[in-house]
């Protein structure tokens, strides 16, 4: 049954970037690049599958992970958004992120396990 859902999920992912790389989709935002628009496009399946993992995940240390993943994603949203529309402070916002992501996940190990803040 485990390899029967692996099977399916592996289908499932497979087709989803054959459609994200190879088909061609109408998008509400006008990018400078196909490119571009498939990038974020990965880069949402991506954040989608994180968001399943930190809902579902079978111990705390997965969720965890989980967030520093999705920390890691956004910094790629603001990078993409920064190359698509030339500001520069969408690299700033990722910069920001990364090192409140950073700072959170630490924060998140103490506490599974099981330190205070101080230590």
């Amino acid at each position: 049954m485990k390899i029967l859902r692996w099977l399916i999920g592996l289908i499932l992912i497979l087709g989803i970037l054959w459609v994200i790389f190879f088909c061609d989709m109408p998008s509400l935002i006008e990018w400078q690049s196909n490119f571009l628009k498939r990038c974020f496009l990965v880069l949402f399946l991506c954040s989608v599958f994180c968001l399943w993992r930190i809902l579902r995940g079978p111990s705390s240390a997965d969720r965890a992970v989980a967030i520093d993943i999705l920390g890691i994603l956004v910094l790629g949203f603001c990078a993409i958004l920064g190359v698509a529309t030339g500001r520069s402070w969408y690299i700033d916002i990722g910069i920001a992120w990364a090192l409140q992501s950073f700072i959170s996940t630490l924060a998140l190990a103490k506490y599974l396990e099981g330190r205070d803040f101080d230590e």
